[in-house]
């Protein structure tokens, strides 16, 4: 982190947690926030599910929930980026205050509830995006919708045609019963509804699946199979949790999903869990609590082919995403890997 970043942060830090994501925005949108452009290399660059990706560091779903700021994000050294959640319908999400930092933690609770512009506002700015990008929606359902599993197939529909690739989000804790679409029935009929909304689309793409890190052995058994069987390109593995287990900030107890350092290694034994379980037919993308180029590491030899990160922006600025990605050239070539999808899974056991 430069200085000029070192500043920035800690005048945010100054900030309510969601003014200071809406200042953050703004100062990238204006163009006064340092990025560091392309990052890649030969080990770096990597095939995900048809994606050809610069290098295997995404942003994930959450910062730029509107797609405001597609352009400078495509100079913000990020192999792919993931904008959303985007609804079929405007929604003003939660009441505030519903964003928290926990600084000692190094993580954050969220219960946002989907706040956004919704899919007509979204595809005009998605369909004057950055061409040299690659660029993906994560896919949501309206709070008061009749049938939120078709919402999911709408937001695909309207907007599709400017994607690389959409993700559909069942596993975000602040809208009541969401989570319950990942039960394998109703889970393979969204999935079938999504699937016949993207062969609609003038070029069919890659369609992910993100999953919770609360499910059981039976639960993450069952979206494996549901996952293997629908058609979707791959899952990434996890969104955020509802567990506090071992917390230190004053704002443990907020309701929720936790993100953030808390997160990485429940989130990584899911991963290589579901790593295990797919026997790797299907590729795996891994969140939660990449701060480090050692933990995105750990993430893709746990089974991951590529990772995302968000949280860890609050405490290491937007250029975390390069280094990260820098670092992580210089660990698969120590470690004597070609390529990163020749690291991947080597260190799966691991976590089992």
């Amino acid at each position: 982190m430069n200085a000029l970043e070192r500043i920035g942060l800690g005048v945010l830090h100054r900030l309510d947690p969601e003014d200071a994501h809406t200042w953050a925005l703004r100062a990238l949108k204006a163009g006064v926030a340092p990025l560091p452009g392309l990052v890649t290399s030969e080990r770096l660059r990597t095939e995900v599910a048809g994606l050809h990706l610069t290098n295997p560091v995404g942003l994930a779903a959450g910062f730029d929930k509107n797609a405001e700021a597609l352009m400078p994000l495509s100079r913000a050294g990020f192999g792919f980026v993931e904008v959303g959640a985007i609804t079929p319908r405007p929604q003003p999400g939660n009441p505030r205050p519903r964003l928290f930092r926990l600084t000692e933690d190094a993580a954050a609770i969220n219960r946002f509830g989907f706040n956004n512009q919704g899919m007509e506002a979204a595809a005009s700015r998605l369909e004057n995006r950055p061409r040299d990008m690659v660029l993906g929606l994560n896919l949501g359902a309206n709070k008061d919708s009749d049938d939120r599993a078709a919402d999911f197939a709408k937001v695909l529909g309207r907007c599709g045609a400017h994607l690389d690739f959409a993700t559909v989000n069942v596993s975000s804790p602040n809208t009541e019963k969401l989570r319950d679409l990942q039960g394998k029935e109703a889970l393979s009929a969204l999935l079938a509804g999504v699937m016949a909304a993207r062969d609609g689309l003038p070029k069919p793409l890659p369609v992910f699946l993100k999953i919770a890190p609360d499910l059981d052995a039976q639960g993450l058994e069952d979206v494996a199979d549901v996952a293997l069987s629908s058609g979707v390109a791959g899952v990434i593995a996890t969104n955020t949790t509802l567990a506090r287990d071992g917390l230190r900030s004053a704002h443990r107890g907020e309701t929720g999903g936790l993100s953030g350092q808390p997160l990485f290694e429940k989130s990584t034994r899911v991963l290589a869990r579901l790593s295990q379980l797919t026997e790797g037919r299907l590729p795996l993308i891994g969140v939660g609590g990449v701060s480090t180029a050692e933990q995105a590491y750990a993430k893709i030899r746990a089974g991951a082919s590529a990772v995302q990160l968000y949280t860890a922006l609050v405490y290491g600025g937007l250029g975390l995403g390069a280094e990260i990605a820098r670092g992580l050239d210089a660990l698969l070539a120590r470690d004597n890997f070609r390529t990163v999808a020749d690291a991947v899974g080597t260190d799966r056991e691991k976590w089992l």
